[in-house]
């Protein structure tokens, strides 16, 4: 789940992490508003979950009144990346003397958190991460130890060797273990401030990114709010977050409901391979409840570029019998009228292969014919 920049500075400040004076809008006049509070100058800023906002003008500098709603009323609405602008941050505009990059990710390979700093922040960090590698410090913290005082004491002079009047180690330390706290307590997947700048010696987050780890979403009841309105989130993914499936949207054209995660991504593979676009990625799980193939048709028989459904089922503890059940009962109660090739194998598979022939439902039992079969309709669908 990624957070926008006024919902990821709420939690900032949860964790005593300075940020600037700011409220989000919603309209012009809300903007006018919150920028007669905050006082002037102040930057305007586009609420989308992307980055290149700057360049894409979402984000405007105001001195006066004026210049805010009319910055307000021309970032409201744009689309920056594929994302419409339904909200704007109204913030205190701080002088940027310096700008410094700091996050703290996973990195898998050593498969440990990892603190990424540079004195160079800003919105080129990628770039000078590509041709100026030694600008980029990185520091593994050991999950069992935490962050110890001698690396914090390195990362700062990396920072902060060149300047004459350098802020408190003290102040910094602080700052990367609230970081370091949030990342593990709010199970952060990535926690990114960029710019970073100094105001009489402080640390203030001019910007925030804040990723959560979606499969540890049930224990953080306070993000429900913010999931609900996530303007990334397609309609399939939502009906699919309620109905407790996983579901990731992609832009082809065969839908391909699977048990296991695995077996999806192997499945979307050999779609692939057969010259098929996958519509989705949608993993029913491992129980044998029917209920769950009758929310997975109709989740994505509501994307309206499916043209075929390609079911694939191994049956362990899924029972293909109860797939089978689920399937007829989700036939009778949608108006299905698409092209479908289904692949059962495992536990009760022939019983649910007899169940299937009731119903004039051809079904497989070799992966890649099952799967050669739903891009064929797909193509027939197209011509």
């Amino acid at each position: 789940m990624k957070l926008l920049e006024y919902q990821a500075k709420e939690v900032f400040r949860k964790y005593q992490i300075q940020t600037p004076n700011e409220k989000m809008a919603q309209n012009p006049e809300e903007a006018l508003e919150f920028a007669q509070d905050i006082g002037f100058p102040l930057v305007v800023k586009a609420q989308v979950p992307v980055g290149g906002r700057g360049k894409a003008g979402g984000i405007k500098l105001a001195n006066n009144a004026d210049e805010a709603r009319s910055y307000a009323q021309q970032i409201l609405g744009m689309n920056i990346k594929q994302c419409n602008v339904k909200k704007i941050l109204i913030s205190q505009a701080l002088p940027l003397n310096h700008e410094y990059y700091i996050s703290v990710t996973l990195d898998r390979t050593i498969q440990k958190p990892i603190f990424i700093v540079s004195p160079s922040g800003g919105v080129d960090i990628e770039e000078i991460g590509r041709t100026q590698p030694e600008k980029i410090f990185q520091l593994p913290v050991d999950l069992l130890l935490g962050i110890k005082a001698y690396q914090l004491k390195k990362v700062f002079q990396y920072c902060f060797q060149q300047e004459e009047n350098p802020p408190s180690i003290q102040e910094f330390s602080e700052l990367l273990e609230k970081m370091y706290a949030l990342y593990l307590k709010e199970d952060a997947s990535l926690v990114e401030i960029n710019p970073l700048v100094v105001i009489d010696k402080k640390f203030v987050a001019l910007d925030a990114k804040l990723i959560i780890d979606d499969n540890a979403l049930y224990r953080h009841a306070s993000y429900q709010q913010w999931l609900d309105e996530d303007p990334e989130e397609t309609t399939q993914e939502r009906l699919a977050r309620s109905a407790g499936l996983s579901y990731i949207s992609l832009e082809g054209n065969i839908a391909c409901i699977v048990n296991g995660a695995g077996l999806a991504m192997a499945t979307m593979d050999v779609v692939k391979h057969w010259g098929g676009d996958p519509a989705n990625f949608l993993d029913i799980g491992g129980s044998s409840n029917p209920e769950k193939m009758v929310n997975a048709l109709k989740i994505v028989l509501s994307n309206a570029k499916v043209n075929s459904v390609l079911i694939n089922i191994f049956g362990g503890i899924t029972r293909c019998d109860d797939i089978a059940s689920g399937l007829i009962q989700a036939i009778q109660t949608t108006s299905f009228k698409l092209p479908l090739s289904v692949r059962l194998i495992g536990t009760n598979d022939e019983s649910a292969r007899a169940m299937l022939k009731q119903h004039q439902i051809e079904v497989f039992t070799d992966m890649n014919l099952a799967i050669k079969r739903a891009v064929m309709h797909s193509r027939e669908a197209g011509i």
